[in-house]
């Protein structure tokens, strides 16, 4: 009987599609493990395809593709210790979640996912079957039980396993980030320690995939609860994890506690990975935006010289005849500061060649939203005519308050290809200029130091599209907006429910009135990082036709 148990813990960032350089990170995991003695090599949920796939994975050739390079990854692993590793599985004409377990040349066991998360981002009841819970499987002498992600979220499945004799729970997971989601994730775990009295490994994946961000956090847990390793929040990281049979059953080696970070660094952190995959993983490598000299752009700006690096950042100012010369002056301080590219490009001549080629079928009508949202759809053009010309990705900059009541324009600001701000209410815009100002870590490519000037944090916002325009003109101000649009969209809050909470009916109804007939916008504005558990895409699905009004 052996005493001794070392499981390799591969956290690592794979690219949904990319079924063979999956294959290959797995591979070099695997060498890891085997060159330091390892018993066992463990990947993440559904690791071989990505994660989520959605719909893609119900394409046949997709599914035998990838069942292939299991084989293959079999075959090329067969000395040495064995591979968990999470990827599709089809049987008896059903489509599973599964976790293969490589040994000896073959895949020598499979586990199939009992519980299939159907709410939030998820909707894997409508890709899956549901499988029988399942025992254990023994590698080296050791019988581990795997509760595949969700699965561990439940008791009925660890405790099946640990009645039917399993020694170790390891959990595969691709669990993405929210506010609060490691503390969640610590609390659910230490009941099934609680519950089963076994050791449990938690291993979840890291990086960007669309709108979610895959936050590591991976963690081994022994008995009572007690935390044995803490892999890092967000980076790729592989760790060799030694368990020791006792008298009271198996323990993991203490080993490396890294912090986890406080929020407002993990929602910088997450905006910066987001946006840095989804470039890569969908084949950009330098980004574009239009610097305006206000906070969102200044921000978004900031994302993306420490995501791609400054030099892959290119910054355009686009002022008409309202742009204020402090905005001028704090776009190029910013631009600096940042090490990145400005180039200033008036839209004053194209803005009077539009407005004397509609001035016809404008005759008799007053000045209005309509003449200044030309400004800002001919910034949108021009942006994107720079994006086609260079390559470069457009980036779009709009605030999750800005995106909340339609305060953007569609065709214009809302251009792009993707919004790492999108998810982020207004007043946090400004403690994550404040935070990035006093904070340099090293992910970051972009300069320390000052990066975002103090007056782009301390003006009141405006989108000057006509003279002496402050955002309040239009919107309550943005600690009233912002803590009614968290009643309303993260709680979903009554009306009734804020007015009891103190805040004016007027108020409230016309803030309500807005979100709903904002839907149009925000079902055609790009993709951006979830940082919450209800951003605008998956997580909130309205109708956007739609006459309900509360009260």
């Amino acid at each position: 009987m052996t005493d001794h148990f070392r499981l390799t813990l591969a956290q690592l960032n794979p690219t949904v599609g990319d079924i063979a350089g999956n294959a290959a990170r797995a591979r070099r995991a695997w060498e890891a493990g085997r060159d330091a003695g390892a018993d066992m090599v463990a990947l993440t949920e559904m690791f071989i395809t990505g994660y989520q796939t959605q719909d893609l994975i119900l394409k046949p050739a997709f599914q035998q593709a990838a069942r292939a390079a299991l084989e293959a990854l079999a075959r090329d692993c067969a000395d040495g210790p064995a591979l968990a590793i999470g990827g599709p599985d089809v049987t008896g004409g059903r489509l599973y979640n599964a976790y293969h377990i490589l040994d000896g040349g073959r895949i020598a066991t499979t586990i199939r996912k009992h519980h299939l998360p159907n709410d939030a981002v998820f909707d894997e009841r409508r890709l899956f079957t549901p499988a029988d819970i399942h025992g254990p499987y023994t590698v080296r002498g050791v019988r581990i039980g795997s509760p595949i992600c969700e699965d561990a979220w439940h008791a009925d499945v660890a405790e099946t396993l640990a009645e039917t004799g399993a020694e170790i729970l390891l959990v595969p997971n691709g669990s993405p980030y929210h506010r609060g989601k490691p503390n969640l994730r610590l609390n659910l775990m230490v009941a099934r320690v609680v519950e089963t009295g076994l050791p449990l490994v938690y291993l979840n994946m890291v990086g960007g995939q669309d709108d979610q961000v895959f936050d590591g956090s991976s963690m081994v847990l022994n008995p009572g609860g007690h935390l044995a390793v803490q892999m890092p929040q967000f980076d790729e990281v592989i760790t060799h994890v030694d368990f020791t049979r006792t008298d009271a059953g198996w323990r993991a080696g203490q080993s490396e506690i890294a912090p986890i970070a406080p929020i407002g660094e993990a929602d910088y952190r997450a905006c910066v990975l987001s946006l840095g995959d989804y470039m890569r993983k969908t084949g950009f490598s330098k980004a574009i935006l239009g610097l305006s000299g206000g906070i969102d752009s200044a921000i978004v700006a900031a994302i993306a010289a420490d995501a791609l690096g400054p030099e892959n950042v290119h910054c355009v100012m686009l002022p008409s005849e309202f742009t204020s010369d402090h905005s001028l002056e704090d776009a190029a301080q910013c631009a600096r500061a940042l090490g990145c590219r400005l180039d200033t490009v008036p839209i004053t001549a194209a803005q009077v060649a539009v407005t004397d080629t509609l001035a016809p079928l404008f005759a008799g009508t007053e000045p209005g939203i309509t003449e200044e949202n030309i400004q800002s759809r001919l910034r949108g053009l021009m942006l994107m005519a720079l994006s086609n010309k260079t390559g470069a990705m457009l980036l779009t900059t709009g605030n999750k308050s800005e995106m909340a009541v339609g305060y953007c324009t569609i065709y214009g600001d809302m251009n792009g290809g993707y919004n790492p701000v999108k998810d982020m209410y207004k007043t946090r815009m400004f403690l994550t200029a404040r935070w990035r100002n006093d904070n340099h870590r090293a992910w970051m490519r972009g300069p320390a130091g000052a990066v975002i000037p103090d007056r782009i944090i301390t003006k009141p916002p405006s989108a000057e599209l006509r003279a002496n325009q402050t955002d309040q003109d239009s919107l309550p101000p943005y600690e009233v907006l912002d803590a009614i649009l968290e009643g309303l969209v993260e709680r979903e809050a009554s009306v009734a429910d804020l007015v009891t909470a103190g805040f004016d009916l007027a108020t409230v109804k016309r803030v309500e009135h807005l979100l709903y007939i904002a839907e149009y916008k925000r079902f055609q504005s790009a993709p951006g990082t979830r940082l919450t558990q209800k951003a605008f895409w998956l997580d909130r699905r309205y109708p956007i036709a739609n006459r309900w009004r509360d009260g």
